[in-house]
């Protein structure tokens, strides 16, 4: 596929870096001709130095045979002029990275299709998504479902009095029959596995599962992860993912907001009727503190520094905060996070990976999601009719290295899958892959 991306900042810079392993064709244009310098040494693509707004530098990128343009810089509005010229140039669709609440309205989305922009993106909208499922359902370290909950990515931490450490994934599969489940993937020191029959639980272990709704209670009590009520929260930051959280869950919870910038404070008051507006600085831990800090269930940091919403969840989780959640824009400190005790990471360049990435793997492909950390993905894919993947059971398919089946969505209903299930056409599969492998992997459903 020949894609375009513009972006003016890591979103841009992580996306072209990720669908280049996928082995797409990326062109990327940017007004920084040494960021862009930096990002084609380490990577096979192109880039094209200018504004995406100018229709020469348009051209120059290969507009009129793009498959696909992706606009991804900081203003949105940029973003929307790049989308409807490119979509008058040639492009076949267009994806914009867009903020505000009205835009985003399904009452005037019709609208944008008209003008040639097929998809808005807000990373801050998903990333406040997210955060209010987190803390639904709060035992789970990150949370993924597809087909409306049919399946799940369910990612927790293995504590060291698991019943699962230090036994393989048969002999626990034996033992536990009734965990209707299937392990896609494990985290250790930093590296990724995607485990076999013979590969071990260990403790500390990052272990993302594949679950269905109904086996979410047996895998919690064998993981000895208690479901808590969450009665108390506050958040740290009352920016867009702050205040989009807020809305979600004033009602559900008491809550309050600590936040630095007075206007932005008189703003949340306006839109945020059942919560408690602080104007403080939430990296002054003895302010946390008298607001009752220790009392809280759960603690949500999402300012525009990595290190303040950092150091912040370490201190809640030290004084007993059941549930830290920190924004985190740096990736690089995504694994260090999660190994000094914050238990959710959110990143908005995963968050806009994970909604882009379906419409890069082909029309079949319904959801996606990029996993916290490491560079892999899961995603539902319906299966064509005549497709490799129907031929065979899945024990005796040529599965490509660094794929996983996990389970299917059939007919409303979702089962795990095993060694001897028969995929059909029509089934949703649920896929775990590694970037490397995303392309071959596609090749068995369609």
């Amino acid at each position: 596929m020949d894609i375009i991306i513009a972006g003016d900042g890591e979103v841009g810079f992580h996306l072209a870096k990720s669908l280049s392993k996928i082995k797409h064709n990326i062109t990327v244009v940017d007004p920084n001709s040494e960021l862009l310098k930096l990002l084609q040494t380490d990577n096979d693509l192109l880039t094209v130095t200018g504004s995406s707004t100018s229709i020469n530098v348009l051209k120059e990128a290969g507009i009129s045979d793009c498959d696909l343009l992706i606009s991804v810089l900081h203003e949105e509005n940029i973003n929307l002029i790049t989308c409807i010229l490119g979509k008058r140039l040639g492009a076949k669709r267009t994806i914009a990275r867009v903020s505000s609440i009205e835009y985003l309205n399904e009452d005037n989305k019709s609208m944008f299709k008209a003008l040639g922009i097929d998809e808005m993106v807000s990373p801050e909208r998903i990333a406040a998504k997210e955060i209010t499922n987190l803390l639904t359902r709060n035992t789970a370290t990150e949370v993924f479902d597809f087909s409306g909950g049919l399946l799940s990515i369910y990612m927790t931490r293995l504590d060291e009095d698991t019943v699962f450490v230090d036994k393989t994934i048969v002999e626990v599969a034996k033992q536990y029959p009734q965990m209707d489940a299937r392990i896609v993937c494990i985290i250790r020191s930093g590296q990724t596995i995607i485990p076999g029959g013979d590969d071990y639980y260990r403790a500390g272990d990052l272990i993302y599962l594949l679950i269905r709704p109904d086996s979410l209670d047996i895998v919690k009590t064998l993981f000895k992860k208690k479901e808590f009520h969450i009665k108390k929260a506050m958040i740290l930051g009352g920016g867009r993912i702050g205040r989009r959280a807020a809305l979600n869950i004033q009602d559900k919870m008491q809550l309050k907001i600590i936040e630095q910038n007075k206007n932005r404070c008189f703003k949340l008051a306006d839109d945020l009727n059942n919560t408690l507006i602080i104007n403080g600085n939430g990296s002054d831990i003895s302010l946390l503190m008298d607001e009752g800090l220790g009392e809280m269930d759960a603690f949500i940091a999402t300012t525009d520094s990595t290190e303040t919403n950092i150091l912040s969840c370490l201190h809640a989780h030290r004084q007993g905060v059941k549930k830290t959640i920190a924004l985190v824009e740096n990736i690089s400190y995504i694994d260090v996070s999660q190994d000094i005790g914050i238990d959710t990471i959110i990143n908005k360049k995963l968050i806009t990976a994970s909604y882009i990435a379906r419409f890069t793997l082909g029309g079949e492909v319904t959801s996606s999601k990029w996993l916290s950390g490491i560079d892999a993905e899961v995603f539902e894919v319906i299966v064509k009719e005549k497709s490799p993947a129907t031929k065979d059971i899945i024990m005796n398919l040529s599965i490509p290295s660094g794929v996983s089946i996990g389970g299917i969505i059939r007919d409303g209903k979702s089962f795990i899958a095993r060694g001897n299930t028969q995929i059909e056409t029509g089934d949703k599969v649920v896929v775990f892959s590694l970037p490397e492998s995303a392309a071959k992997a596609m090749k068995l459903f369609n």
